[in-house]
């Protein structure tokens, strides 16, 4: 064939390309960031073991029909005298590269899947796969967005890709991999495209920046890679576009602009104000960088971007070392993440992800960001729910936690509300700072004290062997006398005397002796409800009533207002009435 090379044709005057088709892989040396793939493609070519089907599957942008193409380049590699056998190692321009890698070789039939979605298309190419390619070694099919067929058209399918000719090679391409049938997924070799790392992109987008004589300052790569996401065409659509928008140097001034973002110095900013609590700062902040152009959303998001990478440097020192970081990103990022506590960032988190929708749908997304960031402001003056009760049970009361200010990097000014946003430093330690244990010492005047004292300092096992196997004797402050049942727990008087001097600061001392006609509260609570439920039953009204409600059992008596009387405590019922009720009595 004499088919014009690309190189060539992106040559001719007025035949400008965009940096992503220019620059599009052309050899599996090419990928950025797709290892795993390539070692198992050219481990498969090496032996022979060609697959009837690829499905090539990852987000956009990282190479899935430059892959398919580079695939359909390898199968049907060709140079006169030298290579004539699929390979890919392909170190110069065989007779059918050119063709292929452009679009435009007749055996090798891209489709676009999302525009041919029904078995009519499937059909015709099933019946052409019967015939033998005109110029290459296989007929390629290429079919993109795969996952738009129909479920007819991929039922179509299903027979020929199967047991396909054996000139004929099928490759898929879908960003949506779960739409794709399972019957057609195990008849093909999977491969998915990762998403590239943000150092591989940094480097490839200097490369190219460097071939095409841009000058690009790194803080703009870095931006410009992050803006990417994992994508190399996101990446060289948005190089191109900043170059064009720069007419010059690249500085990430100009990015920040024509991206609507915020400088990440400033965001940072505004996360130390919110943290610290400063709501007045936070939205003067804020409104500064609406003014420069930042969309509300967009700081928001990165806002949460930040949080997450605190988070992150938190939990794993280690990522601050991605090359995609500014250094103020990595330095006080760090800060951030020894002064903050986790629960801080959990709660920033979740609080940033709901405002960043409401922003997203709210007809003044300047309002609601300020509505977001006064909600994280506050929130981050109050305690967590832990720390509430941890204070409560101290004696802390309702106070707000206690704060530490984190130092401040050597050589920035210091300053109080009216400093520049720049110089606020990483401000808020959630945890509450170590107070003394304050308790007011209990008064207790009666053994009944003593297990109320129990069921407030949560001891319920200790408070019920109290109740059931304690028969007080005598009881005056710093000594009592009790006597114990026969199945009262070993050791109990011990344990209530150290108990109690934990609880009061004072030393008291349990003895044990006997007495004639003493009894445990459980025993005194059931006498008290077994005359009352006697009283009641004696009530005029009440046997009017039972006489009319046969098979009914009485099994509470409560005051007027709907309150348990005190001895008619919840475990004394099981629902069964006591001898001391009488069985067979109605309520």
């Amino acid at each position: 064939m004499n088919d014009i090379p690309t190189e060539i044709a992106q040559e001719r005057p007025g035949a400008y390309r965009v940096l992503a088709r220019k620059y599009r892989p052309r050899t599996f040396e090419d990928l950025v960031g797709q290892e795993p793939m390539v070692r198992t493609l050219t481990n498969a070519f090496d032996s022979g073991r060609l697959a009837q089907a690829y499905m090539l599957t990852g987000v956009r942008g990282v190479g899935k029909t430059t892959t398919a193409r580079i695939l359909a380049r390898a199968l049907n590699y060709s140079v006169p005298g030298k290579v004539d056998r699929p390979t890919v190692h392909m170190a110069e321009l065989g007779e059918h590269c050119a063709a292929i890698m452009d679009g435009r070789h007749v055996d090798v039939i891209e489709m676009d899947a999302a525009s041919h979605t029904g078995i009519d298309d499937i059909r015709e190419i099933t019946e052409a796969s019967r015939y033998y390619p005109t110029l290459a070694r296989y007929k390629v099919y290429i079919v993109d967005e795969v996952h738009m067929l129909s479920n007819q058209a991929f039922n179509g399918l299903l027979k020929t890709l199967e047991e396909p000719p054996e000139h004929v090679k099928f490759i898929f391409a879908t960003t949506e991999i779960r739409k794709v049938p399972v019957t057609v997924l195990s008849r093909c070799q999977r491969f998915d495209l990762r998403r590239i790392e943000t150092g591989k992109l940094v480097e490839l987008i200097r490369d190219i920046a460097a071939k095409e004589r841009i000058a690009v300052e790194d803080q703009a790569l870095a931006l410009i890679a992050r803006a990417a996401e994992g994508s190399a065409r996101d990446a060289l659509s948005l190089l191109d576009q900043a170059a064009a928008h720069a007419a010059g140097p690249v500085v990430a001034e100009d990015v920040r602009r024509m991206l609507g973002l915020a400088d990440r110095a400033r965001v940072i900013d505004l996360f130390a104000a919110v943290m610290r609590g400063d709501i007045a700062a936070a939205l003067a902040e804020l409104a500064d960088q609406y003014a420069a152009g930042a969309d509300p959303a967009v700081v928001l998001q990165d806002l949460a971007a930040f949080t997450h990478l605190v988070t992150r440097l938190k939990i794993a020192p280690g990522a601050g070392d991605d090359p995609a970081l500014t250094p103020e990103e990595r330095e006080r990022g760090r800060l951030f993440a020894d002064a903050l506590s986790m629960r801080v960032l959990s709660r920033a988190w979740q609080m940033l992800l709901k405002g960043i929708a409401e922003v997203q749908e709210s007809a003044r997304p300047l309002a609601a960001a300020d509505m977001v960031l006064v909600r994280i402001a506050h929130a981050a003056d109050l305690p967590t729910p832990d720390e509430a009760l941890r204070q409560l049970r101290e004696g802390a009361g309702g106070g707000a936690p206690a704060r530490a200010i984190a130092p401040a990097e050597s050589g920035a000014p210091q300053g109080g509300r009216g400093s520049p946003a720049r110089a606020v430093q990483p401000a808020l330690q959630s945890e509450p700072a170590p107070q003394a244990k304050v308790r007011s010492t209990p008064r207790l005047a009666t053994f009944e004290d003593v297990v109320a004292l129990a069921g407030i300092e949560r001891e319920l096992k200790l408070k019920l062997a109290l109740e059931r196997n304690v028969r007080p004797l005598r009881f005056e402050p710093g000594r009592i006398e009790v006597e114990l049942t026969e199945d009262a727990p070993p050791g109990l008087a011990g344990e209530l005397g150290r108990k109690l001097q934990e609880w009061t600061g004072t030393r008291w001392i349990v003895s044990i002796g006997s007495g004639k006609g003493a009894r445990t509260l459980h025993e005194l609570r059931a006498e008290n409800r077994a005359r009352m439920v006697t009283d009641a039953r004696a009530d005029p009204l009440v046997a009017e009533v039972l006489a009319r409600f046969p098979g009914a059992q009485i099994v509470d008596v409560r005051v007027t207002g709907g309150e348990p009387l005190p001895f008619a405590a919840a475990d004394d019922f099981d629902g069964a009435p006591d001898d001391a009720s009488g069985s067979g009595d109605d309520e």
